[in-house]
This record gives structure tokens, C-alpha cells and sequence, in this order.
């Protein structure tokens, strides 16, 4: 696994610039970014630690990311728990880039004429319920996604659906 500091995440981000933003989250806020030492576009979740449950979030998405592996799971390339320049705790994950957006950009973008056709439509909902078999039935124990919704499904370049963001998930025994 790459490993990453705080300042090669500021650097990546343009110092988290609202330019690189691309979402927000209860817990923790999205950036697009370059990590200069792979050449590779990537996305660094920053988990807004200030906010009550924010550190148990990313604790939940370290234990599920590290313990599981399926096609149809986004890739996570590194996590940096640092301290900031101001002394702050600082974490993130570090997951690779989606070009196609989520979902919920194709389903309910009103700035983009984005049109799933059926088929695509299809194997989308054919890959999320792969994905949810391999969770739920599929490692020693079952692990509940607990927050699968379309900005949640995230889509590659060949229109290949994974889901991610598993802050709330739960392990059962």
C-alpha cells in the first residue's frame, strides 16, 4: 500500500482547494486530486474529525475496505492518519478516481444531459447486487452497507458500477 502524508494530500488537492471539491458528507469532505508521485488522478475522503462519529466512520471504513476484496468495491489506494500544520488530528482515505461520477449525477443531474440507457441501467443494478451478495454472504461474517444510495455507487470508465463509502457499516456476527 502507497503511503501518503498530509502534506502530499495538500499538494494532491491544491491545499483542499473548493475547486477540487466534488462532495460533502456528515462526515467528511471529498477532493478530487494528482498524487505527484504516481502520476494518478484519485480522490482524498478528509474526515472531519470536530464532528461527533466522524472518527468512528473512518475507523468502520479502515476495518471494512482492509478486510474485503470484489470487483464491483471502489479501490482504496491508502489511508494517511496524520496531524495537520496546525497541530489538528488529520485522516483520510485516498481512493482511486471514478471518471464517470456517481450515480446520482446520471439518475438526477439537472446541469448535464447524461442518459442511462436500459441495458446500462441493468448491469448497474446487476453489479450493486453482486456486490451487496458478496457483503452479505460472502466473507466470515456479514457486513450491512447501511447507506446505499446512488451517490454511493460510483462508476468507472467502462460504465462499471462500485460501491463505496462505508462509514456506517456494520459487521455481524
Amino acid at each position: 500500500m502507497l503511503s501518503l502524508s498530509y502534506q502530499s494530500l495538500l499538494k494532491a488537492t491544491n491545499e483542499f482547494s473548493s475547486e477540487n471539491m466534488i462532495g460533502s458528507g456528515a462526515f467528511g469532505t471529498v477532493y478530487k486530486g494528482i498524487l505527484d508521485s504516481v502520476e494518478t488522478l484519485v480522490v482524498v475522503k478528509v474526515f472531519k474529525l470536530e464532528h461527533c462519529g466522524a472518527f468512528k466512520s473512518f475507523m468502520a471504513e479502515c476495518s471494512v475496505l482492509r478486510n474485503i476484496k470484489h470487483r464491483n468495491l471502489v479501490k482504496v489506494i491508502t489511508a494517511c492518519s496524520s496531524i495537520d500544520y496546525q497541530g489538528n488530528d488529520f485522516k483520510a482515505l485516498v481512493y482511486k478516481y471514478m471518471v464517470n461520477g456517481s450515480l446520482d449525477d446520471w439518475l438526477y443531474s439537472t446541469h448535464t444531459h447524461q442518459v442511462l440507457s436500459f441495458r446500462q441501467r441493468l448491469t448497474i443494478a446487476v453489479d450493486v447486487s453482486f456486490t451487496m451478495e458478496y457483503l452479505h454472504l460472502g466473507y466470515d461474517s456479514s457486513i450491512v452497507h447501511c447507506d446505499l444510495k446512488p451517490s454511493n455507487i460510483l462508476l468507472d470508465q467502462d460504465m462499471v458500477a462500485h460501491v463505496g463509502d462505508f462509514g456506517l457499516a456494520k459487521f455481524l456476527a
